[in-house]
C-alpha cells in the first residue's frame, strides 16, 4: 500500500508540474496516509487541461463582455391576461395538471448554501423560515409538494441539489425528519461540483496541508450536476419530462406551478422562466432581454444603464422583468446541454479567501485576494431553441432568505409570508385587521397541506373562521 502511495505521489507530482501546480504536493510528506489519500484524490478530480485554459482566459484577468450587437426588451406572458390571453391560461393551467397527474414533473431545488450569512450553523434548508412554527424551508417544500402529490393523485419526485460541505449534514436532516413525510424512494440528494480557487497568478490555493481550496461552481452547475449524478437518468426511467427547478431560500416558491408548465409545454419550449417587474430601473436582478434575438439575462452590473433607465411611452420600464432563479426546463434539454461536454460560460469573481501560504500558515486577507469560477443557470436560457417568460407577482411568489437583517432578510420574508397569507384569506372572503399602515395587524401561516394556493383556501372557506387584533393562526 506504501509503495502504491508513493507512486500515485510521484504521478501527481509529474502531473503538476506539466501545469505549474506542483505547490499543492508541499506539505505531503508531514500529511497521514489517509490525508495523503485525500489530498491526491482532490488533484486527480481536476481536469487541468480545462482548468489551465481557465487561469489564461478568466484567472489571470477577467475576460471582456462581449456585448450583444441588438439588445431589446424580451417578451413576457403578464400576470392577468387580457380576454384572450385568459383562454390560453386556462388551456395551459389544464395542460399542466394533466403533465403533474400523469407523473411528467420532477421538482428540482438548489440546496447547496450555507447558512453562515443568516448566523445559523448548517445547511441553509435547514433554517426556521415560518412566521409561527417556524418550519424549515426543506419542511415548507415538502409539504408544497405533498400537498400537489395529494391534490393530484400523483407522484413529484424531489431532487435536492447539495454541496460537498453540507451534503452529509443534509442527508442526515432528511433522514432524521423521515423525508418530511416524503417517500425517501422518491427523493434522491446529490452534492454540485467543486471548482478550485486561484489566486491572481493562477496559483490553485491550499486551504490545509492536504486539502485544496475548492469552491462551488455556481448554480449553473445545477444542470451538470443533475447529469453527472444520475437524476436525470433517474428522471427518463420514471417518465420525467419537465423540471421545476427553485432556490432553497425563497419559502414563497410554488415548488410545482401547473400554469407555468403549461404555458411551457404548450409553447415547446426548451427552459422558461418566471420574472417580477422591477423595483426600480437599477435594481439588483437580472435582466430578461431579447439579445441578438434570444432570451438572455444580463447582470444589472453589464446591463448599460442608459437602457435600464429607457421607458415606453406609457411612462413603464423598457426593461421591467427581472430575474428570480425559478425555471421550468425539460429534461432532454438538460441531457443536451451535457452531451459533448457541459457548455455554460464561466464567470469570474474576485473574493477573499483564507489560505494556506508557502510556510504552512493559515493567512487570513484583509482584502480580495483569490479569483473564484462559477457558472449561471440563466445562461442555459439562450441555448434553448424556445423560450418563454411568465410574469409574477413578486409579493405571491418571492420571498427570498438571504441576509440576516434588512432586505432580503428572515425578518422581510416572514412579513411578506403573513401578508401573502392575509391576501389569500379576504380573498376567501375573512376581513383582515390592519395596521395604519395597511400591513395585517395578526399573524397567519398557512401550510401547503392546508392551502397550497389561494383558490384551494376559497374552497375552503367554510373551515375559516372570522379573525381580531393581534391573533395568531395556523392553518395546517
Amino acid at each position: 500500500m506504501a509503495r502504491t502511495r508513493r507512486n500515485q505521489i510521484e504521478a501527481a507530482k509529474k502531473r503538476l508540474e506539466k501545469y505549474g501546480q506542483q505547490h499543492l504536493l508541499r506539505f505531503v510528506s508531514q500529511l497521514e496516509p489517509n490525508e495523503q489519500d485525500t489530498l491526491l484524490q482532490e488533484i486527480d478530480s481536476l481536469d487541468f487541461e480545462v482548468i489551465q485554459d481557465l487561469i489564461d482566459t478568466h484567472v489571470k484577468a477577467a475576460p471582456p463582455f462581449h456585448a450583444p450587437k441588438t439588445i431589446e426588451p424580451a417578451q413576457a406572458y403578464p400576470i392577468e391576461p387580457d380576454k384572450t390571453a385568459g383562454q390560453k391560461y386556462e388551456k395551459a393551467r389544464a395542460r399542466g395538471e394533466q403533465l403533474v397527474a400523469q407523473q411528467k414533473v420532477a421538482a428540482f431545488v438548489v440546496a447547496g448554501g450555507a447558512g453562515t450569512r443568516l448566523n445559523y450553523d448548517g445547511p441553509k434548508g435547514n433554517v426556521p423560515a415560518t412566521p409561527l412554527r417556524n418550519k424549515t424551508l426543506f419542511r415548507v417544500f415538502a409539504e408544497g409538494i405533498l400537498a400537489i402529490q395529494r391534490k393530484y393523485n400523483s407522484i413529484v419526485p424531489w431532487y435536492v441539489m447539495t454541496s460537498t460541505a453540507n451534503h452529509v449534514e443534509t442527508l442526515r436532516i432528511f433522514k432524521d425528519n423521515n423525508y418530511f413525510g416524503l417517500d425517501s424512494d422518491n427523493v434522491m440528494l446529490f452534492p454540485q461540483g467543486m471548482m478550485p480557487v486561484f489566486d491572481q497568478n493562477g496559483k490553485i490555493l491550499l486551504d490545509q496541508k492536504g486539502r485544496l481550496t475548492l469552491s462551488p461552481d455556481g448554480h449553473g452547475g445545477s444542470l451538470r450536476a443533475l447529469y453527472k449524478s444520475g437524476a436525470t437518468a433517474d428522471m427518463a426511467k420514471r417518465g420525467i419530462e419537465y423540471i421545476s427547478y427553485f432556490q432553497v431560500d425563497n419559502p414563497l416558491a410554488y415548488v410545482v406551478d401547473p400554469l407555468f408548465i403549461g404555458l411551457h409545454a404548450l409553447d415547446g419550449a426548451d427552459m422558461s422562466s418566471k420574472a417580477v417587474l422591477k423595483c426600480e430601473p437599477l435594481e439588483k436582478v437580472g435582466n430578461f432581454t431579447l439579445a441578438d434575438g434570444k432570451v438572455t439575462v444580463i447582470e444589472y452590473s453589464d446591463l448599460p444603464e442608459k437602457l435600464a433607465l429607457q421607458k415606453t411611452d406609457d411612462g413603464k420600464l423598457k426593461f421591467e422583468l427581472g430575474s428570480i432563479a425559478i425555471h421550468v426546463i425539460n429534461r432532454t434539454f438538460v441531457e443536451k446541454i451535457n452531451k459533448h461536454g457541459f457548455s455554460l460560460p464561466w464567470h469570474r469573481a474576485v473574493k477573499r479567501v483564507p489560505f494556506l501560504n508557502g510556510d504552512g500558515i493559515r493567512v487570513d486577507p484583509a482584502e480580495p485576494n483569490a479569483v473564484k469560477l462559477e457558472s449561471f443557470v440563466f445562461d442555459a436560457l439562450p441555448l434553448a431553441d424556445k423560450s418563454i417568460i411568465l410574469t409574477i407577482d413578486r409579493n405571491e411568489e418571492f420571498a427570498p432568505i438571504k441576509n440576516a437583517s434588512g432586505v432580503d432578510s428572515l425578518e422581510s420574508s416572514q412579513r411578506l409570508q403573513i401578508s401573502r397569507a392575509a391576501r389569500w384569506m379576504e380573498r376567501a372572503g375573512i376581513d383582515i385587521p390592519r395596521r395604519d399602515d395597511q400591513s395585517p395587524d395578526l399573524i397567519i401561516e398557512i401550510s401547503p397541506l392546508f392551502a397550497p394556493d389561494s383558490d384551494t383556501l376559497i374552497q375552503k372557506r367554510n373551515q375559516l373562521r372570522p379573525l381580531h387584533q393581534g391573533d395568531m393562526v395556523y392553518l395546517g
